[in-house]
C-alpha cells in the first residue's frame, strides 16, 4: 500500500473540496503505530513527520495534502508538531 502526497498543495484544491472546514488534529513531536481503519485525506498546515510502512519511507510536511489508504499500518515520527485538516472516507 502507497501513502499519496500531493506537494504543495494548490488553493483550488483547497477550496474544491472545503478542506478548511474538515476538523483540525495536532500532535507534537513522538513515535507511535498506526492503522487506518479507512482511508483519511489531510492537508499538513504545519509540522513534519516521516511515516514509515513495511516497504516504504514518506516525508510529509507544511503544504502537502496526503492520502492514506485504508487498511495501512505505518509508524509515525513526528519531528515538529503536526497540525493538519484531515477527513475519512471518500
Amino acid at each position: 500500500m502507497k501513502i499519496s502526497i500531493i506537494s504543495p498543495c494548490s488553493a483550488s484544491t483547497i477550496i474544491k473540496y472545503g478542506i478548511k472546514n474538515w476538523p483540525i488534529w495536532q500532535c507534537e513531536p513522538s513515535n507511535f503505530p498506526w492503522t487506518y481503519q479507512d482511508k483519511e485525506t489531510c492537508l499538513i498546515i504545519q509540522g513534519e513527520a516521516i511515516i514509515k510502512t513495511s516497504g516504504e519511507t514518506y516525508k510529509i510536511r507544511s503544504g502537502d495534502l496526503v492520502i492514506f489508504p485504508e487498511g495501512l499500518v505505518c509508524t509515525w515520527e513526528v519531528s515538529k508538531t503536526i497540525k493538519k485538516h484531515y477527513r475519512f472516507g471518500d
